[in-house]
């Protein structure tokens, strides 16, 4: 790290070239990055439809374009566009990792932690352009190589003048203006390879998609989620929040407190007792964002925690997907939970209709299976005993009579988009859980958790 009063020269900065990548930051320049892909793409179904032909063997659409080479293409084409298009591939690599190829899932979940980042040059000019041109004289160093690297921005270490040490994280050029059509050509390439049915209708969950990813950009309102967090937890032990530095956040600058932490998979190495606590913890923190807090952090990518050994807190980071719950979501969540931990059948499954989460047609045309997936999923709730995340076994079993009832075309639709998010949060935080191996009363958690709060009363009938 420079000496105090020190900022280190950006042309001559010590990064690895190895991982500088200048972001296209204008509309044609990502087009055409869009369109080298394509035409890899293309390049590597020739080559393999060839192969297999020369084999004897079956080709089917899917199969030539969903090779390890095109997927592999896809992830690199990803990291480097950076913005809503590599956003979106982390989204499909956490959400879909159980139903795709193993090497598919494992070359996807490479988006998940190892962004390029901005070659210096670049760098500097975004600070001038938010800073101004003298912007080096609000520190007394600026570290130019990242502490991270994620989809929409990157993060720098640096210390100010009045000797406050911050993280600032920096918005890549041109991806806030790039949503919209990021996301359009990202659909293009999942409808190419199967992964958006032409019989689902999707327009309301792209629109869902590119209004969130707008909300993740803007750095202002990504503040006021940050210290709405810390308002709400200042008297819960065992978290940390950043604090916001006002003075020096910008349009494409959010600058906040540095909060030192390691990676929370490092928790799989702690002493059972605390690794438990821990999670048992955040099982909390994730049913009181649903039921009392009215807002929820919907991004639950493992990079959003840190973990403070010492002390045993979580560092809770990025609130970009900060969005409110719906009362109707929360309160379809209560009853289902409720009628679960009575074990009552007969009330899951008509809290289950009545929340979205399923079509009346699915349970009169696959009684049986419908069925034995609530069975599963209240003798999992009914324990008095702590919930071994570790042990998954119950998740083939699901999946088993899900992917059979997805079959049927007429059962096909999405549920409201307002639960998939706060899905997407829970299903995240359970294989958070999975990873590593924690054992949590869940059951007692969300007992508590719904006896300390109350239906919301707008949505309550």
């Amino acid at each position: 790290m420079p000496e105090d009063d020190s900022i280190p020269d950006f042309d001559h900065a010590p990064d690895d070239p190895r991982r500088q990548r200048a972001v296209p930051a204008g509309r044609i320049a990502r087009l055409s990055s869009f369109g080298r892909l394509v035409g890899g793409v293309a390049g590597g179904m020739v080559a393999e439809g060839a192969r297999r032909l020369a084999s004897g063997d079956g080709i089917s659409a899917r199969e030539l374009i969903l090779t390890p080479g095109n997927v592999q293409r896809l992830a690199d084409r990803l990291s480097h566009l950076r913005g809503a298009a590599m956003k979106m591939g982390q989204m499909i690599s956490l959400d879909a990792g159980d139903f795709l190829p193993a090497e598919l899932s494992r070359i996807l979940a490479t988006l998940r932690d190892q962004a390029h980042f901005m070659p210096t040059r670049q760098l500097d000019a975004v600070l001038k352009s938010e800073w101004g041109a003298d912007w080096r004289r609000h520190f007394r160093w600026f570290n130019p190589r990242p502490i991270a690297a994620a989809s929409i921005g990157q993060v720098h270490k640096a210390l100010t003048r009045e000797g406050e040490e911050l993280a600032i994280k920096v918005q890549y050029p041109g991806v806030a203006k790039s949503i919209d059509s990021d996301v359009d050509n990202v659909m293009t390439l999942l409808r190419l390879a199967g992964f958006a049915p032409p019989e689902l209708e999707i327009d309301k969950l792209l629109a869902a998609a590119k209004q969130q990813l707008h909300e993740e950009a803007d750095y202002a309102r990504e503040g006021r989620q940050m210290e709405l967090y810390r308002a709400r937890l200042a008297d819960t032990p065992g978290f940390v929040v950043p604090r916001l530095h006002e003075g020096l956040t910008r349009g494409a600058i959010l600058a906040m407190s540095f909060e030192d932490g390691v990676s929370i998979e490092e928790l799989a190495h702690e002493p059972a007792a605390r690794r438990d606590e821990v999670f048992a913890r955040l099982i909390r923190l994730v049913a009181r964002e649903l039921f009392e807090f009215g807002v929820m952090q919907t991004d639950p990518n493992f990079a959003n925690y840190r973990y403070r050994r010492s002390t045993g807190e979580i560092v809770l980071l990025d609130f970009g997907a900060c969005r409110p719950v719906d009362p109707m979501v929360a309160n379809g969540y209560r009853r289902m939970l409720e009628a679960g931990l009575k074990g009552n059948a007969e009330e899951v499954l008509a809290a289950t209709i009545a929340a979205g989460f399923m079509l009346p047609i699915v349970a009169e045309k696959h009684p049986e299976r419908v069925g034995r997936m609530i069975d599963i999923v209240i003798n999992e709730m009914r324990a008095d005993a702590p919930f071994d995340f570790g042990d998954r076994a119950f998740i083939p079993l699901l999946r088993e009579e899900g992917w059979a009832i997805a079959q049927d075309k007429d059962t096909w639709a999405f549920p409201p988009i307002e639960t998939l998010f706060v899905q997407r949060k829970v299903s995240g935080t359970a294989l958070l859980g999975a990873r590593i191996k924690a054992k949590v009363n869940v059951r007692r958690i969300v007992e508590e958790v719904l006896a300390s709060t109350a239906p919301h009363p707008a949505a309550a009938a």
